[in-house]
């Protein structure tokens, strides 16, 4: 083979330019150095004058620094020592929780109450503290609105109560029809009857700077003014717990 293949060199030079030959000559030298650089191997092999089918392109990548790790194209990284597999997760929104001097900024006036609470209730106070965020009134609002819930229907939410009803008061503010709250339906749903509340709050000037009682007394119009006093403690316990949530 090796006889009969250097018969044919005089005529292939005579066909081809010089400096394509010389080209030639240099691309097993060239793609033996691209292989080496992308960590691949590869064998070229020579049959009856043919190149064996079958190679793929590669694009050609920077030489290998020495030392050097080989990483494979496009790969993804492994996990490592001090490498996790899974993305962090970002970092959740969170506001502070409310402190109890912001809650509490004037202290407690007169011994306090409480009472234990259900699911429910729980749950009603949180749908007072959600809608005095929107309201605006911030953590002291919530207090507030929290205490005069507990004063009024220990944050249950009362449909009409029949001879035991306080005139047409319902819900959880116990809030009146016949002056003006809203329909009965709108005063026994929890998020009209706490948005009602807080509007009714930021009507009164200087609520901010008043003691609890006074400012909730001032919206509720109350035949018993100072009952909302007793309830602070634990409105203010409340709100720091749902706060968040």
């Amino acid at each position: 083979m090796k006889t009969a293949f250097n018969r044919w060199l005089p005529a292939i030079a005579r066909t081809f330019p010089s400096h394509v030959l010389v080209r030639a000559s240099r691309v097993p030298t060239q793609r033996k150095a691209l292989l080496a650089a992308t960590g691949l191997t590869a064998a070229a092999a020579l049959a009856g004058g043919q190149v064996a089918a079958g190679a793929a392109a590669t694009t050609a990548a920077p030489a290998a620094t020495p030392g050097a790790t080989a990483v494979e194209p496009n790969a993804a990284p492994k996990p490592g020592k001090g490498t996790s597999s899974a993305a962090p997760a970002p970092a959740a929104d969170v506001a502070p929780t409310p402190s109890m001097a912001d809650l509490i900024p004037y202290g407690t006036q007169g011994a306090q109450s409480s009472v234990r609470l259900s699911p429910e209730q729980v749950d009603n106070a949180r749908t007072i503290v959600r809608t005095a965020k929107r309201a605006g009134v911030g953590e002291r609002g919530a207090v507030i609105g929290v205490a005069t819930a507990l004063q009024e229907s220990k944050l249950n939410n009362f449909g009409h109560l029949g001879y035991l009803n306080d005139h047409d008061s319902l819900g959880l503010f116990q809030q009146r029809p016949s002056t003006g709250w809203g329909s009965p339906d709108q005063v026994t749903d929890p998020q009209y009857a706490s948005s009602a509340f807080f509007e009714g709050l930021k009507r009164v000037n200087g609520w901010q700077n008043m003691p609890l009682t006074d400012a909730a007394q001032t919206v509720q119009v109350s035949a018993y003014p100072f009952a909302y006093a007793q309830w602070e403690r634990q409105a203010a316990d409340l709100v720091r717990q749902l706060w968040n949530q």
